[in-house]
């Protein structure tokens, strides 16, 4: 992984400023060991917004609102991001981080399991976004395939998952990311591409 590293801190060091809120959204992160996109995905995230011309974002376990916070940015007051957590403090903490930031987006935060509230929700989306706990993301495709529109991005995070997915030994969580990664390539509804960027990005369009 030395390389990998090296690779990661140079584009950490040379990755533009941030807004202050943004800032301590990674701040508090750091201090907590909390796991979020970081900048690197954060600006990947933006910019497929952008070029895609995304208004209807769907998130799959969203924290304080660090990504959602990214996708504000790219869709401003066009965006309509449902977010997904179990989390109540994360929720207050993110709808406080987006009123001081003043960010312009629709934001629909509903508490409880990520993979039962898809299940309630209709599509289309034009981007799903997928960061939840990793024994489930074989689970995910079939949820996420038929409530995107065609053209749509199914973006999946840690697939990388710090180098364990190549280990011979591997926990629940690295076989789940194993096993999703497996079957997203395999899947003909999607043409898929994973960008080792950070802890691997898994960037499928569905077809």
């Amino acid at each position: 992984m030395g390389m990998f590293e090296d690779v990661h801190s140079y584009l950490e060091k040379i990755t533009p400023s941030r807004t202050p809120i943004l800032k301590e959204m990674e701040a508090f992160a750091k201090e907590n060991d909390f796991p979020i996109i970081g900048p690197l995905v954060g600006r990947l995230l933006y910019q497929l917004a952008r070029l895609t011309n995304a208004r209807r974002i769907l998130e799959l376990g969203s924290g304080y609102g660090y990504s959602a916070f990214w996708f504000s940015l790219a869709t401003g007051s066009k965006g309509q991001i449902t977010m997904t957590d179990s989390s109540r403090q994360n929720k207050k903490m993110a709808m406080d981080c987006f009123k001081r930031a003043g960010l312009r987006s629709q934001f629909d935060y509903r508490l409880g399991d990520s993979l039962k509230i898809i299940k309630k929700l209709n599509g289309p989306f034009d981007i799903i976004l997928n960061d939840i706990n990793k024994q489930d993301y074989p689970k995910t495709i079939e949820l996420a395939a038929p409530r995107l529109k065609k053209g749509g991005l199914f973006i999946t995070d840690n697939l990388i998952w710090q180098g364990k997915v190549y280990d011979k030994k591997q926990d629940a969580a690295t076989k789940g990311i194993v096993e999703f990664t497996d079957s997203l390539y395999k899947d003909n509804r999607f043409f898929t591409t994973i960008v080792p960027l950070r802890d691997g990005v898994a960037i499928a369009q569905k077809i």
